[in-house]
């Protein structure tokens, strides 16, 4: 599983949308890819969501933050993510 760090940004829809069932929804759907979600948190700033997951790879990313965008007019960006100590394993091998 890979790590991936989500950023949302809500339409002027989504926003009139928010709900706990749309959540649930969401999750839901990061569940069918085969994700799992680490954390979820509301932002101020620009972007108005952070969520990190767990995922099979790329490809399911890139479904996960289609599948989300046209289910709940929230538009992420998504990264992945590796932890520092992973990151400090990998650059000693350079």
């Amino acid at each position: 599983m890979t790590t991936f760090v989500m950023l949302g940004k809500y339409s002027s829809q989504a926003l009139k949308e928010i709900s706990a069932e749309r959540t649930e929804r969401a999750v839901g759907t990061i569940k069918k890819f085969g994700g799992q979600i680490s954390s979820m948190y509301t932002l101020l700033g620009n972007h108005d969501l952070l969520l990190i997951v767990d995922l099979p790879g790329v490809e399911q990313a890139m479904q996960v933050s289609i599948a989300l965008n046209k289910s709940t007019g929230i538009a992420f960006t998504t990264s992945p993510a590796l932890k520092v100590e992973d990151f400090d394993k990998l650059a000693a091998t350079l």
